[in-house]
């Protein structure tokens, strides 16, 4: 390779970590932003990062939410002026080829403890950024998950007998 194409490779590179970077930091703040927003309690600002299709799955096993019901359970705790607080401390993102896709996942300081929050976030319209689905987890030591199985033993088999008795899809 010749000196030039050494440098338009290199100034390429360069450009295209650049652009990963601002992508990046672009999905960092709409999470951050919405984070906030609950910390907050500021309801409007909260769904309105939002598709209107988002999916919200919460900890526990029931918590499987369209975005109009999980606006109707978030309400009276945003109403109250104390949603949740919670911080990323680590986060991953990933796009597709056509830059309108985004994945994540997330570990976050809460109330909890050490929480995992992953999902999608897709470009609207408009060009901005939109969380169409979050997936929100506690993270469980591995030294701990034999207690914690005990604990949960019996609520998960009457789930899991109510579920099994559903109609499959």
């Amino acid at each position: 390779m010749n000196k030039i194409t050494l440098i338009v490779l290199f100034i390429s590179l360069a450009f295209s970590v650049k652009a990963q970077d601002v992508k990046q930091a672009e999905v960092g703040k709409v999470l951050d932003e919405w984070h906030r927003a609950a910390a907050n309690a500021d309801y409007e600002a909260y769904f309105a990062r939002m598709t209107d299709r988002s999916i919200f799955i919460g900890t526990d096993a029931t918590e499987n939410w369209s975005v109009e019901a999980f606006k109707a359970f978030s309400k009276p705790y945003f109403d109250k002026g104390k949603a949740w607080n919670f911080e990323a401390v680590e986060r991953n993102v990933f796009f597709n080829n056509e830059n309108n896709l985004a994945w994540f996942d997330e570990l976050l300081d809460t109330w909890m403890g050490i929480c995992r929050g992953s999902g999608v976030l897709q470009k609207d319209m408009s060009g901005n950024w939109k969380i169409a689905h979050y997936v929100l987890s506690i993270a469980v030591p591995n030294e701990h998950v034999d207690a914690l199985l005990a604990i949960k033993k019996e609520a998960d088999s009457v789930l899991t007998k109510k579920l099994r008795s559903k109609p499959k899809m």
